[in-house]
């Protein structure tokens, strides 16, 4: 089935999605349209950007304007449930877009802004509502909406979901909807705890695939520089961003202290930067997210949780400041990237404590990402042959080590570093900013039994042994600071612990 009328939809809907540039359907919807329309349970298997808000919501108004029935004032026809605010935002500006020119009304409910508006909305009547589950649920406490009514269901990006410690809070708003409904749960990866989430909602769902599992875009040229500390991610940051003035770059952050100290730096120090976290409110992160689009801001740095859902086609590189704990958050982070038939770039910072997290992604991924600068740890350096480049593990030149072009280890127009193999790296004095590294202050640790002052990180220990410590911290980066700003003021690591922190992330309860 090539085109959207193959695949069962009306007129009016077909009408719609003509109007609106909507030619040929996506894999995920090829599978997906179908067979929601026969009533089927499903569950979808999807990077986020292929296409599921389509997916889902275009058979699911169908079926609502055939029913023809309404969703009386407090009450709704369907239920959509997204982890974060803007990716709730925007799966309603879609859904709002299909059901142009027809009596249905979407709906919105995010912390972060006035529950009073939303109360309002509500009283007016909603027959399709997009929420956080923690706003959604606090709503439902008040009296201003009941989902007896609903007749469908989705889950969409339901691992983040989890991640983000939803789980009980999926279980309440499941029972407060009728168990003759239809069931339709996405997700980007299908982790044990998915399939749980599935056979305890799921009726006999059909389950659907699009991208395999740890797939990243083909067009994604991905390296990595192995660095010994935070001060030199920022100085080998800044100088890629300043060779590629007219990228647009997204920078992962692994906490929100550490996204907004890095982005005050950036900005401090002339670049065009944001940041989108969960101490952010919704309207800031919403000009963050507009500056970036429009390519006011070149820069925004994020976390993991706010940045779910983004969907820039225009973004070219992707830095990983931090390498994300969980390895499919790799592959969501970089398939910001290389959208829409783009290239794409994408950059990893490897700091001695997070090689365990680079095994890990490219073990997932079944290749090995290509160095740019840098020794791996000695104990666990590469095989002398070694591969990556491209999300297949493919180069585009001929040879291992070459670029596009002419010229194995040369740029293009700068913005691409030049790669080396772990064998090929100088071990001594081989990266600009050693300066920022070798700091004569005297700085403490924060473990008690090590009070005594040290020079820069040598505490004493031998490097496997502080390693071994950092491994213990859930391989954070670096060793423990106070908090204060040192070399030459780049941001500190300061770690956020407790499923609570990470779920004010979603904006779930805010406001």
């Amino acid at each position: 089935m090539s085109t959207f009328k193959e695949l069962g939809l009306s007129q009016q809907i077909l009408a719609t999605l003509s109007a609106n540039g909507f030619e040929k359907p996506t894999p995920i919807q090829m599978q997906a349209i179908p067979l929601v329309l026969k009533g089927h349970d499903l569950i979808g298997l999807a990077q986020t950007g292929t296409g599921k808000t389509a997916a889902f919501g275009l058979p699911m108004i169908e079926k609502l304007l055939a029913d023809g029935r309404r969703a009386d004032p407090r009450n709704i026809c369907a239920l959509v449930l997204a982890p974060t605010r803007e990716l709730v935002n925007q799966i309603a500006t879609n859904l709002k877009l299909f059901v142009k020119k027809s009596p249905l009304k979407v709906g919105v409910v995010v912390g972060g802004v006035s529950i009073n508006k939303q109360t309002e909305q509500l009283a007016r009547g909603v027959d399709i509502l997009v929420a956080t589950p923690g706003r959604l649920l606090d709503l439902v406490a008040r009296k201003a909406v009941t989902l007896t009514q609903a007749r469908y269901l989705v889950l969409d990006e339901a691992d983040q979901m989890l991640d983000l410690g939803f789980i009980h809070d999926l279980r309440k708003i499941s029972k407060l909807v009728p168990k003759n409904r239809q069931t339709l749960l996405f997700s980007a990866t299908m982790p044990k705890q998915i399939a749980e989430l599935a056979g305890e909602y799921l009726t006999d769902p059909v389950k659907v695939e699009v991208t395999p599992p740890g797939k990243a875009a083909d067009k994604v040229e991905q390296y990595v520089h192995f660095v010994p500390g935070k001060d030199l991610k920022t100085t080998i940051l800044k100088k890629s961003l300043a060779d590629n003035p007219d990228g647009l770059s997204l920078v992962f952050s692994r906490t929100k202290h550490g996204a907004e100290k890095l982005m005050k730096h950036l900005d401090h120090v002339g670049f065009k930067a944001a940041s989108i976290h969960g101490n952010k409110s919704q309207g800031q992160r919403e000009r963050a997210l507009k500056g970036f689009r429009d390519g006011e801001i070149r820069v925004l740095v994020a976390t993991d949780v706010a940045a779910r859902g983004i969907d820039i086609p225009g973004v070219t590189h992707v830095y990983n400041y931090d390498l994300p704990e969980v390895p499919d958050a790799y592959v969501h982070r970089i398939g910001r990237t290389a959208r829409n038939g783009r290239d794409g770039i994408a950059i990893a910072f490897c700091s001695p404590d997070e090689i365990r997290l680079l095994r890990d992604i490219e073990k997932l991924m079944g290749i090995q990402i290509a160095v740019a600068s840098g020794d791996a740890p000695a104990d666990q350096a590469r095989p002398a042959k070694g591969r990556g480049g491209r999300g297949n593990g493919q180069h585009r030149g001929n040879g291992g080590g070459q670029h596009r072009g002419n010229g194995g280890g040369q740029r293009r127009d700068g913005d691409r570093p030049p790669k080396r193999s772990a064998q090929e790296t100088p071990r001594t004095g081989g990266f600009a900013g050693d300066d920022l590294l070798h700091d004569d202050r005297p700085q403490k640790h924060e473990r008690r039994d090590h009070r005594a002052a040290g020079t820069g990180h040598h505490d004493g220990r031998s490097e496997g042994n502080r390693n071994h410590e950092n491994r213990k911290h859930h391989g954070r980066p670096g060793a423990k600071q106070d908090g204060r700003r040192h070399g030459d003021g780049q941001p500190g690591n300061r770690r956020e612990r407790g499923q609570g922190q990470r779920r004010a992330d979603n904006g779930g309860r805010q406001g």
